[in-house]
């Protein structure tokens, strides 16, 4: 995630490679790569980055930002500190920093990677209005950016952060059903991507209900509305909506854990 907020920032002209930093673990030469092909700078030490960054974004495991955090406390006075990790509270962050540090939790998804990003963002105690403009800023570079309540995360994973693989077992469902019924794999898969990424265009932009949208695809009789009714038939709006519910409950457990 770091690596496609990153390149998202440098195409939107949000920032230039030498005005960046990471951090990345020496055994990580995948992502050393990847930052070095953009040409920043990259460390094997957190230091070095929180001594010459105003913006940090935190994007470690869960399980690890204890650690960073100690470390990088004696640096973190005056800093704006973006934490991408799940789980990891505004209170626990904000209690393992500066007191004079400011603190923003966010959470983007995978489609970053493409710049068609879904992100929200929760203010800690101490981030001003002009640090809630700047993670907008960022965050908009790579997708949408919505402000939201820091008890909706485990939500928001379930849905936007967990979403994509559900969307993606969508199309790879639809270009099964295309390839039983003798349509070429390759085009199958391209035709059902496209399908989806034009309904969701549709969802988003025409200020339209989505039964609306799906009505206006229905003709009486038709072989939509057979389809529709098999998949009610299969509990598909159940399925999905369990799917994200039992995500939420999952992210609570694992928040726990922490």
């Amino acid at each position: 995630m770091a690596k496609a907020l990153a390149n998202g920032f440098l195409s939107a002209g949000l920032a230039k490679p030498s005005g960046m930093i990471a951090s990345v673990h020496p055994a990580d030469k995948v992502s050393l790569q990847a930052f070095q092909a953009l040409g920043v700078e990259t460390v094997v030490q957190n230091a070095p980055v929180v001594e010459q960054a105003e913006v940090v974004f935190v994007s470690v495991k869960p399980q690890v930002v204890p650690a960073v955090l100690k470390e990088i406390k004696p640096l973190s006075r005056g800093k704006l500190f973006l934490s991408v990790a799940m789980g990891i509270t505004l209170q626990t962050i904000e209690s393992s920093l500066s007191p004079e540090s400011r603190v923003i939790r966010v959470m983007p998804n995978i489609p970053a990677v493409v710049r068609s990003g879904c992100s929200v963002y929760v203010r800690g105690s101490q981030a001003s209005d002009a640090d809630a403009q700047i993670t907008q800023r960022l965050l908009e570079s790579v997708g949408t950016c919505e402000a939201v309540h820091e008890s909706q995360l485990d939500t928001v994973t379930a849905l936007s952060g967990s979403g994509p693989a559900y969307v993606f077992v969508m199309i790879e469902a639809l270009a099964d059903g295309a390839v039983h019924m003798g349509m070429p794999r390759d085009l199958a898969y391209r035709l059902a991507a496209q399908t989806v990424l034009g309904a969701g265009h549709m969802a988003r932009d025409s200020g339209l209900h989505p039964g609306q949208l799906k009505d206006s695809v229905t003709s009486p009789g038709g072989s939509t509305a057979a389809a529709l009714r098999q998949l009610e038939l299969s509990g598909f709006r159940a399925a999905v909506a369990g799917a994200v519910e039992q995500a939420t409950l999952r992210c609570k457990q694992i928040s726990g854990q922490k």
